[in-house]
Order: C-alpha cells, then sequence, then structure tokens
C-alpha cells in the first residue's frame, strides 16, 4: 500500500518544542486519516531544527465505498413526504427505492452509495487545515494575505513542504494544495551551510539518505547517540569523563542537524568555584557539557562543544570563541561567588522582611520564623539536636538573597550548603540548607541527618498548613504552589526515615498561630494526607485500599504506624484465613445495614446469653470474647502480624455461624440477639480496621 511523505521546512524550531511538535504531527495526521477511514499500518514523526516529517505507510489508495441506507416514509403516505425523501436521497423515482415490510406498515427504502475519494485527494484537504491550525506554544505570522488564503501562522517561517504520496514501486503523486504561497512538492534542502542546494526526494527511504549525504541527520535520537558516544571518546582519549547531563544532551540535539564534538579549556583559576556553578554557567550560556578528572571526580577544566558544522580549520574558530564567551561567564561567576562569601549569611535575613511570601501568610521573614519556631518543634519528636535544627532553619533560605543563586536559581539550597561551610558552620547545619528542600520528586534523595530531616519536614508543614489556612487547596488538576509535592515529600520523610510524628497535633499546633485557622482544616489536611499516601502505595503495588480501611478506625495520624498496619492487613488478606473472615465480615455488614434500614436503628448493646439456641451462636460469642480483647492488645503494643492472627481465630467460628444459623428467626428477640452478635463480629475486626472500605 502507499505510503506518505510530510516534510515542513522552516526557519530554526527552539529545540524545547521539536520533540512534542513531531509528536503532535504524527498524531494530528493519523487521526484524521483515521477519522476518513483510511487505516494505516504505521507512523514516525521526526524534528531536527529546520524541519518536522512524517512518515505514514500502509495507507490504503483511496476510502471504501460508502454505502448507507434510508428508511423513507410509508408506502402510498402524503406526496410532500415522497417528495422530500427523493430530493435528499438523490432517487430519480420510487422505482429506483425499495420497499420494505415493517409490522407498522410497508415503506420506502433508499440505497446510496457514495464513491469514496483518492487518498491524495483526502490528504490535499486536510493537510493545509492542519498546518494551519498546529498546536504550537508560541506562533509568529509572516507574509501577506492574498484573494485565495491568509497570512501563514507558524512557529517559524516556512519555506518549503515536501508532500508525496505513493507506492514504492512507482514514481509518487505530489500532493496538491495551496498555503500562501509556500512551495509544495518533492523540493527540500540539506545542511544550511555544508549542503544548502536544493533535493528532490521521492519517498521516506531516499529522503533519509539524501539529507544524510547533505550533511542532516534526521533522526533526533541518532544525533543524540552521535553526541554521546563521540563526547564519551573524545574525553576517554585524554584520560577525562564526560558528565553526562541528558536534559542537556535533548537540547543540544535539537540545536544540531550534522553533530561536530569538539573540546575547549578555561583557565585553571577558575576551579576554585564550586563545580556546581562552573555546570550551571557553562551549560546556561553556551550549552556545552563539563568534564571531570575520573579519580577524584572533580571538575576539570575543560568543556566539550557540539558544533553544528565541520569547520575547515578543524573547529579552531569555533573552540576560541566558545573558550572567549565561557571565560567572561566564569569571570561574572567568580566574582559573584567571591562576592557572597564576603558577607554572612544570618546578615541578609533583615531583607526578607521586605519580600512578600504571600499576600495572605506574609513575609519570608515571617515564614522563616515560623519555620524556624516549627523544626524546633519538631526536632525532639524525630531526635534531632534542637540547637543545630533551630541555626539551621535560621539560615536556609538566605541563600535566596546571594548573587549566584539570582543567576542560577536552580543552585537555591546548594550554595547555601557552600556559603555555611565557609563561615565555619556545623556540617549538619550546612547540610540542611541543601536538604531542607528534599525530596522533589518520587526519585529524589530524602534527607538522613536528622537535623535536615527535621527543617525539611518543617518547610513543608509551614507550606501545607499555610495554604489550607487560607483555604489555596489544590483543586483537580491545578496545583500552583506545589501542595501535593510537598505532602509527598512528608511522606517519604517519615516512611524512609522510620519517623513516629503524630501529623494531626503537629498541624493543628502550627496551625492554631495562623488567621483562618479552625479545627476542621487539620482534619481536612490529614485526608489529603492519606490520598496521597493511597496514591504512593499504589503505585508502589500495594492495596491502596487497605489505606482507606485503616484511616476509617479515626486518629489514625502516625503515618509510619498505617503503613505497618497495611502492610500487615495485607499480608493477611493474602492468606485463606483472611480472604474468608473478609467475606463472613463483609456478609455480616451487608445484613446488618440492610436491617438497620428496616428497623431504622442500630442493634449495638451485648447480645443476651441466654437467648443463644444454637452451638453456633455460643462458639461465634466466646471466640469474640477471645479474640477481641487479644487483637485490641496487640495493637496497643504496635504488634500488627499478632493483632491479625488473633483475628485469624474468629474465622472457623464465623464460617460455621453463617453456614447453621438463620439470623432473621421467627422470634423477634432471637433474630435482635442474633444481629447484636454479627455487630460483635464488626466491632471486633474494627481492632485492626474497617473492614468494610476493603475492595473484594
Amino acid at each position: 500500500m502507499p505510503d506518505l511523505l510530510l516534510e515542513l521546512f522552516s526557519e530554526e524550531i527552539p529545540a524545547r518544542m521539536q520533540a512534542k511538535a513531531a509528536e503532535d504531527l504524527r498524531r494530528i495526521v493519523t487521526d484524521r486519516l483515521v477519522a476518513e477511514g483510511l487505516v494505516y499500518e504505521g507512523a514516525k514523526a521526526f524534528a531536527t531544527p529546520r524541519r518536522l516529517t512524517l512518515t505514514v505507510h500502509g495507507i490504503p489508495a483511496r476510502q471504501s465505498d460508502l454505502k448507507q441506507e434510508r428508511k423513507g416514509p410509508r408506502v402510498g403516505g402524503a406526496e410532500a413526504a415522497i417528495q422530500g425523501f427523493l430530493k435528499a436521497t438523490g432517487l430519480a423515482s420510487l422505482d429506483e427505492a425499495k420497499i420494505q415490510r415493517d409490522p407498522k406498515g410497508d415503506f420506502y427504502i433508499a440505497l446510496t452509495e457514495k464513491p469514496g475519494k483518492p487518498t491524495v485527494d483526502v490528504l490535499a484537504e486536510i493537510l493545509p487545515i492542519i498546518i494551519r491550525t498546529f498546536p504550537w506554544p508560541k506562533q509568529m505570522r509572516w507574509g501577506a494575505a492574498s484573494a485565495k488564503s491568509s497570512a501563514l501562522t507558524w512557529v517559524r517561517p516556512l519555506h518549503a513542504i515536501v508532500a508525496t504520496f505513493g507506492i514504492e514501486t512507482e514514481e509518487p503523486e505530489v500532493v496538491q494544495f495551496d498555503l500562501s504561497g509556500v512551495s509544495v512538492g518533492q523540493t527540500t534542502y540539506g545542511h544550511r551551510f555544508l549542503a544548502p542546494d536544493a533535493i528532490q526526494v521521492r519517498r521516506f527511504d531516499d529522503y533519509v539518505a539524501k539529507l544524510q549525504a547533505a550533511k542532516v541527520v534526521l533522526d533526533p535520537e541518532r544525533r543524540k547517540e552521535i553526541i554521546l558516544a563521540d563526547a564519551r571518546q573524545l574525553t576517554f582519549a585524554q584520560g577525562y569523563e564526560l558528565v553526562e547531563d541528558p536534559a542537556l544532551l535533548d537540547e543540544v540535539a535539537g540545536l544540531v542537524e550534522w553533530p561536530v564534538v569538539l573540546m575547549g579549556s578555561f583557565d585553571k583559576d577558575f576551579l576554585s568555584i564550586p563545580d556546581e556553578v562552573i555546570r550551571a554557567t557553562i551549560r546556561a550560556n553556551q550549552k556545552c557539557f563539563v568534564v571531570r578528572d575520573p579519580k577524584t571526580q572533580k571538575l576539570t577544566n575543560k568543556f566539550v562543544i557540539t558544533a553544528n558544522i565541520e569547520a575547515s580549520d578543524g573547529g579552531t574558530a569555533i573552540i576560541a570563541g566558545n573558550e572567549r564567551v565561557i571565560r567572561a561567564r566564569l569571570s561574572d561567576a567568580k566574582f559573584f561567588y567571591e562576592t557572597d562569601l564576603k558577607t554572612r549569611l544570618e546578615s541578609r535575613l533583615p531583607k526578607f522582611e521586605q519580600i512578600v511570601f504571600h499576600e495572605k501568610l506574609g513575609t519570608q521573614a515571617a515564614r522563616i520564623a515560623r519555620i524556624e519556631k516549627l523544626a524546633r518543634e519538631i526536632a525532639p519528636l524525630v531526635g534531632a539536636d534542637a540547637t543545630k535544627t533551630k541555626r539551621a532553619a535560621q539560615l536556609a533560605k538566605t541563600d535566596l538573597l546571594t548573587e549566584v543563586v539570582g543567576e542560577f536559581p536552580e543552585l537555591q539550597g546548594l550554595m547555601g550548603k557552600y556559603y555555611a561551610l565557609a563561615q565555619g558552620e556545623d556540617a549538619a547545619v550546612a547540610a540542611a540548607s541543601e536538604d531542607h528542600y528534599k525530596p522533589q520528586g518520587p526519585t529524589d534523595r530524602v534527607p538522613s541527618d536528622l537535623v535536615s530531616v527535621a527543617v525539611a519536614l518543617a518547610d513543608k508543614l509551614d507550606t501545607l498548613v499555610g495554604f489550607w489556612a487560607i483555604d489555596e487547596k489544590p483543586t483537580g488538576s491545578k496545583d500552583p504552589f506545589a501542595l501535593r509535592r510537598a505532602a509527598l515529600g512528608v511522606i517519604r520523610l517519615i516512611i524512609e526515615n522510620n519517623l513516629r510524628l503524630k501529623l494531626k497535633s503537629v498541624a493543628s499546633s502550627h496551625a492554631s498561630t495562623m488567621t483562618g485557622y479552625d479545627e476542621s482544616k487539620p482534619a481536612d489536611l490529614l485526608a489529603f494526607f492519606a490520598d496521597r499516601l493511597k496514591g504512593q502505595l499504589r503505585d508502589q503495588g500495594a492495596r491502596h485500599d487497605l489505606v482507606d480501611a485503616v484511616f476509617a478506625l479515626g486518629g489514625q495520624d502516625d503515618l509510619l504506624m498505617v503503613v505497618r498496619r497495611v502492610e500487615a492487613l495485607g499480608k493477611f488478606l493474602d492468606s485463606d484465613d483472611g480472604k474468608n473472615l473478609l467475606a463472613g465480615t463483609k456478609r455480616a455488614n451487608n445484613i446488618l445495614a440492610i436491617e438497620e434500614k428496616k428497623d431504622k436503628r442500630k442493634f449495638d448493646g451485648a447480645p443476651d446469653a441466654a437467648l443463644f439456641k444454637l452451638d453456633e451462636e455460643k462458639a461465634l460469642a466466646k471466640a469474640i470474647a477471645e479474640v477481641g480483647p487479644e487483637a485490641s492488645a496487640a495493637v496497643a503494643k504496635e504488634d500488627f502480624a499478632g493483632a491479625m492472627t488473633a483475628m485469624a481465630k474468629l474465622r472457623p467460628a464465623v464460617d460455621a455461624f453463617f453456614d447453621k444459623v438463620k439470623v432473621n428467626d421467627d422470634d423477634a428477640a432471637v433474630r435482635e440477639n442474633r444481629l447484636k452478635l454479627l455487630n460483635e463480629i464488626r466491632a471486633a475486626t474494627r481492632a485492626v480496621a474497617d473492614f468494610s472500605k476493603i475492595q473484594d
């Protein structure tokens, strides 16, 4: 079957937009093809700085004919209805219609056939629409409108379009359409400098080969492979090691069509700057990779450039140009760093009085004071040194006002650590400057030093409690203050450090000092933590419904104990005893729900042993009397596995009860007593979890 080759050739497309644009082009074109009844076999899109390319193979040569059946008026019906039917269906007379028998009578039926269009004609209709409505995040308009079309809007000026369609063994057709004067045909262009002449292409295979010959590597993944392999080889040959950077690699691959890797150097004096500052400077300004010594893991005075040209001088001028710019940028960075070192961190604190954190939550100075107070309260709860924690909380945000962080915001926290160490602070205090922001995502490192943990918890809890107090909670997909991330950070800090922390009491104490505080908000915040914990457990493959079963008991604000209880409950429910007890308990709950609704009252209170008629009733009552206290005692000792073992003893008695006992006995007193016994099952199992919340 025929294939489509589409290339949109333009001025440079920003690197950050290329990958999504290629995927959007593939998705939009293939979706429209399917909507037109043209089911394809495969499609792939590519991007270079100057082109978006799509190949779709295995497309039918034409649409299938469309057969339609349309029911008309009753035979012998009104003349106006018959004439309307003929006009709507395009029939010349009723002789061309069929008659269909129906229980309500005989009706005219029109059978029409709409021939499918050649695919090349369908493409000529849909491609200009797709190009004109393409979802670029930013676009520009250029060219003059004509009588046939308006000025074109695109990310950068379009120069040419390749659009061919055909089978491999024949000359392809050009998909003919008009797009504001942009030429559509089989002409593309190679590398801007190395092979700028026009190239005539037919279909995808020869298109790729001719571009390669014209110094254009079409596939961005292939460009990344070339850059990474050449950079590794170049650095290894000189006894160094490339500092790999996947995000930078993606960006650099979007800046070049013909990658050529070169190495430059800078003055060794700049190595007095922290490695991260050197890397940020070189990365941000010149999109270059840095290089380290594999023996020391410290940066060397080398960097790797990815050029877009095979220079006649072997790249000497390119290297020299990059070295000049990097020397200037590193000079600035060195000045910023050395200037920062002249001012102690605590001397920067008064400036935070002039910086608003949030209009309803006050200044950054007020926020730092809150974090300091909360960190002092948390320190003894997690075993952190109170004096170091107070100092760490006081200094943690101060690097936000330094010159280096002003230039490179991504270095906040890290620079605070360097400056704290430089002014002689304790190592734990310095580490907290960097680590109190962590973890910032599911793969980020969780701090383990207890001073860092205390400050990190205080920072995140202050954010959560504060925005809850002013009713700025996440809604739907909107979370402008990253509160979900903060909650997950608290959860990971607690769980991965095995911390015992009563979240509700900590949140309530902290919230009581804030405007807008009421008791319902910490409870609502705790429910938010429960939802985040469920999500995390689900991502880890655990039973997230068990979180509901544990939280439903109330007062479960010790997340570490919640997780341990969930783990023990999960193991129990994987056993036969657990599965059968869950089924029996749910059966008891269902019967109680029906009967309580019918009688409009609860069947609580202890059952009367004198009303037990059957041995199975007596055995169940005895088992509950033994198991309930045993399970509760185990839970009190935080022996959740022991509590589940105790619960397992209920299973035989519950099974026998439902096998032999009729709950809704004809004797009203016996019925009520048996319903109270079912309530005892529910009460006994609630020692470990609310079984009604557990999914079957």
